[in-house]
């Protein structure tokens, strides 16, 4: 059997217990037409497929594989944890020491608390800013995600201060009236909504690189108007580096834009590919969190031992002398080569990258930076392109309005093959 037959006898066979065949919808090739590539195993900066065919992976595992599949530092310290117990439910010294090296990477932290995922973090970091402003309602950005949390599946209504609307089923709409729609890249548009609900907002959050809407760099002094703003009214501004948190730079995005936000939320890269979440604030903040405060916040794998030595493992690893600057030129080999390959094709390609992170943009614009640019870009020659290198052995991100990533087991044999293998795909464009 060849792979797509291989691929369609799995997918059906998960469609017939799992949800639309997937655990999380964007795999299911919906943005992009076909059938999802299953995957064997994962090994550097490879995939390998049901039938062993491999692939130069640009997903990551979401961003979070910085380090490549199945790195041989972190796969040991899963095994030699994993041999001590899988989880107790009660604290380990491991917890403290992640949180240690979380806190001396991102010194504007004094304490974090490890969840599960990003979505959990996310939703706990604003029922925190809920009970430290005693205020309800959250500005948010359309084009940016935060999780699948009720308040968060919301878009903008009829006009920038009409309440948000829910984009999902099941979201009550009294939940999504607490909720605020502002425009990325846009100062005006959040000034506005602080004019008139200033007194009423308990915080902001934003990813300060957008990687859901592809990768959205913030234009200069955007984060830094969300600071002033939040200062001016006594609201709290989220940073949500999930994606962004040692991804971008050893400080995370707070860090490369020199913007600082009251909390911060992490994921991926900080689990070394396991799940994991985190957020983190000042003491004064943090303080309201239970067990010494009013905000209530559990989880019986909170902290989750396996998580916690994967994590340090990567963290000890990326907080190395050179790790982000070798990272950062691998980027722009493989984003520059790209697009030069697309120009010598008469196709007009952008790039947006910031560290390990990087958006492709197949439009005549010469900037991409909100989510109504991304939808101006040509949808359907991404679709053209993404199908053309996936068969040539090139997995990219399934749909346009997500980001790519770099790890570090990229080198130059897998960018400059990445780039020889498009510069064909660009002719047949």
């Amino acid at each position: 059997m060849s792979q797509d037959d291989i691929d369609k006898q799995l997918f059906a066979n998960a469609n017939r217990v799992i949800p639309g065949g997937v655990n999380s919808p964007v795999r299911a090739f919906n943005s992009v037409g076909g059938t999802p590539v299953f995957i064997r195993a994962g090994r550097g900066a490879y995939l390998i497929g049901a039938d062993g065919k491999k692939y130069i992976d640009y997903v990551g595992s979401w961003g979070a594989s910085i380090l490549g599949h199945a790195p041989p530092e972190v796969v040991q310290a899963i095994v030699d944890t994993a041999a001590r117990g899988l989880s107790f439910g009660a604290p380990t010294v491991l917890e403290t020491e992640l949180a240690e090296l979380i806190c001396q990477s991102l010194p504007w932290l004094d304490k974090v608390r490890m969840v599960n995922s990003g979505t959990e973090a996310a939703m706990s970091a604003i029922r925190l800013a809920r009970g430290f402003t005693g205020r309800d309602k959250i500005v948010k950005f359309e084009g940016c995600y935060h999780g699948h949390a009720d308040g968060l599946l919301v878009k903008a209504g009829s006009g920038a201060l009409t309440f948000g609307v829910p984009t999902s089923a099941g979201v009550p709409a009294e939940v999504a009236k607490h909720t605020l729609t502002a425009k990325f890249n846009d100062s005006d548009s959040v000034s506005e909504i602080f004019t008139v609900h200033g007194n009423d907002i308990a915080a902001v959050i934003v990813e300060p690189v957008a990687g859901n809407m592809n990768c959205i760099l913030p234009a200069a002094g955007f984060l830094q108007h969300l600071r002033e703003l939040c200062d001016q009214h006594g609201s709290l501004l989220i940073m949500d580096e999930v994606m962004t948190g040692f991804r971008v730079g050893p400080a995370g995005a707070q860090g490369r834009y020199a913007a600082r936000g009251d909390i911060t939320v992490l994921g991926k890269v900080i689990g070394g590919g396991m799940p994991v979440g985190a957020f983190g604030a000042s003491s004064e903040i943090m303080a309201k969190l239970a067990p010494v405060g009013a905000v209530y916040q559990a989880g019986t794998l909170s902290g989750n031992p396996l998580a916690m030595a994967a994590g340090i493992a990567t963290l000890r690893t990326v907080t190395k002398p050179n790790f982000y600057p070798e990272l950062e030129s691998n980027t722009i080999r493989l984003t520059d080569g790209l697009c030069q390959a697309a120009a010598a094709a008469g196709i007009k390609l952008i790039a947006n990258r910031a560290g390990g992170m990087f958006g492709l943009f197949f439009t005549e614009s010469e900037l991409v930076d909100s989510f109504a640019a991304v939808n101006a870009c040509d949808i359907e020659m991404f679709t053209r392109f993404f199908h053309k290198m996936l068969a040539r052995g090139i997995y990219f991100a399934p749909s346009a309005f997500e980001a790519g990533f770099i790890s570090a087991a990229h080198g130059k044999d897998e960018i400059d093959q990445t780039i020889d293998i498009a510069t064909t795909v660009f002719k047949e464009l």
